[in-house]
């Protein structure tokens, strides 16, 4: 009387069994990934100087993109340097 179905598991009892056990080691992997990568930029944010980019690297950079060309980097850095303290 215990098993209504006879002694084995129907095609949906195998499906929902074997859909399970992909989703809980989807989850489980999922998660310890999700884990690691927070440890790593974690660990990269203390690596960091901690100060932020002087406004003259800003410029280069913004130079070496293709942001701006060499007249205005030239006039902006001419600005940047009159005015700092």
């Amino acid at each position: 009387m215990m098993f209504w179905y006879g002694d084995g598991m129907n095609g949906w009892g195998w499906f929902a069994m074997s859909a399970g056990t992909v989703l809980f080691w989807g989850l489980l992997i999922t998660g310890a990934v999700m884990f690691f990568r927070s440890l790593d930029r974690a660990a990269e944010r203390s690596r960091g100087s901690g100060t932020a980019p002087s406004a003259e690297r800003i410029l280069g950079e913004r130079l070496a993109r293709g942001e701006i060309d060499e007249e205005e980097y030239r006039r902006r850095l001419t600005v940047l340097r009159d005015t700092e303290p």
